[in-house]
């Protein structure tokens, strides 16, 4: 039976894939988009709680992890967060801006999922959901995908099948395993934007804290330092700080956190010193932290609760900032790929364009989204990520002789 033929065959009906197969098919080629899952887009279709975080305003290649920091730059310079935002003004899509730059769609993250099957239904794209693919070749210049409904052959294919992250909702090794058989090298993954957990002590008193929330600087010894809110559960730690401090953590390593920051903690105990000479420490404490965590951090040994304000000595007060503004956990390790919102590492980017995403290997072989090693920092970044991608490759396709 002969192969069904198309120009381009996209494997993964995700946000990357989606927009690929839309813009590939744009110019005029055929173009088949398959997915082993009943639904497209699951991922964003939880992002953002349902309103789907899908870009944000401050993306550059500096806001990603890869072994070659520099590869993003080229796609990401070239679709920016304007340029998505000008296609969901083409669909009567609206927008808002939250913290820190991340841009929420008004609609829902269905009407981003509408417009995207809505693109790829208009560039006369086939989307085929619950297609289990069992092997790819490579012959006559043009692959050969086998799925359990027949084979498809294209002369062009791209990969964007996500990493291991959420496995609930079908997430696999499948794009690393293909990579691998064209000859490409896959950098160790590792769950990223993910809640760290604790043992002993630590676990039981962050357990007892569980739901309590203050705003940080956390940073992994190899990360930057990343301001936002920090949350206690019954295992961990979680909130926008540890999920963003995980991508850059590694086992033993510990990790610092500072429960003032921006404020001169020193010079401030001094004056409250003056200023509410019979304020015990642990009350002070409460006015700025949360009351149950004020509460145990002034039963810490350097932290003494019970003493008034004006007993303190200018080396109990040095000694109190040090501890509050640089404490210091080691965790255990994460949730894992459970939780995990994205995956870490992935496809070599030294075996790919960075202008196309195209494989140095074998022409017509592209690898986009999360199943390369390109990870963006909570907040919109992903999802930027593989428009951008989607659309360099897209791109690359149109223009190929």
């Amino acid at each position: 039976m002969l192969a069904e033929p198309f120009e381009t065959v996209v494997l993964g009906a995700g946000a990357a894939g989606l927009l690929c197969g839309a813009r590939a098919g744009a110019r005029g080629g055929s173009v088949l988009v398959i997915d082993h899952a009943k639904k497209p887009a699951e991922k964003v279709r939880i992002s953002g709680g349902g309103r789907c975080n899908f870009t944000n305003i401050h993306t550059t290649a500096a806001n990603f992890i890869s072994e070659n920091p520099h590869f993003a730059k080229s796609a990401l310079a070239r679709y920016t967060p304007w340029d998505f935002v000008e296609l969901m003004a083409r669909h009567e899509l609206t927008w808002h801006e939250k913290t820190l730059g991340q841009l929420f769609c008004d609609q829902k993250s269905g009407a981003i999922i509408r417009m995207l099957l809505d693109e790829l239904d208009t560039a006369g794209g086939e989307l085929r959901l619950e297609t289990q693919v069992s092997g790819v070749r490579h012959a006559d210049g043009r692959f050969h995908v086998t799925t359990d409904a027949g084979e498809v052959s294209a002369r062009n294919l791209v990969v964007a099948t996500g990493g291991l992250s959420i496995p609930k909702m079908g997430a696999s090794s499948f794009a690393y395993e293909l990579a691998r058989q064209f000859g490409h090298d896959v950098i160790a993954t590792r769950p990223a934007l993910v809640p760290l957990t604790f043992s002993g002590a630590l676990k039981d008193t962050f357990s007892s804290l569980s739901g309590v929330a203050t705003t940080v600087d956390a940073v992994a010894e190899r990360g930057p330092d990343f301001h936002e809110a920090m949350l206690f559960t019954h295992r961990g730690l979680s909130g926008p700080a540890m999920l963003q401090v995980s991508s850059y953590w590694r086992e033993t390593e510990p990790v610092s956190i500072d429960l003032a920051p921006g404020q001169p903690l020193t010079d401030a105990l001094r004056e409250a010193r003056e200023t509410s000479p019979r304020t015990s420490l642990k009350s002070w404490l409460s006015t700025w932290l949360p009351g149950r965590f004020a509460e145990h951090v002034a039963t810490w040994p350097s932290v003494p609760g019970t003493k008034q304000l004006a007993n303190l000595s200018n080396n109990e007060i040095e000694a109190i900032a040090v501890a509050l503004k640089k404490w210091q956990v080691v965790p255990t390790g994460t949730e894992g790929w459970r939780t995990a919102e994205v995956t870490a590492g992935g496809v070599d980017t030294e075996g790919l364009s960075s202008r196309s995403l195209e494989s140095k290997h074998l022409p017509g072989l592209y690898f986009i989204g999360e199943c390369v090693d390109v990870t963006g920092w909570l907040g919109g970044y992903n999802f930027q990520w593989a428009w951008a991608s989607a659309a360099a490759a897209a791109e690359a396709i149109c223009a190929r002789p």
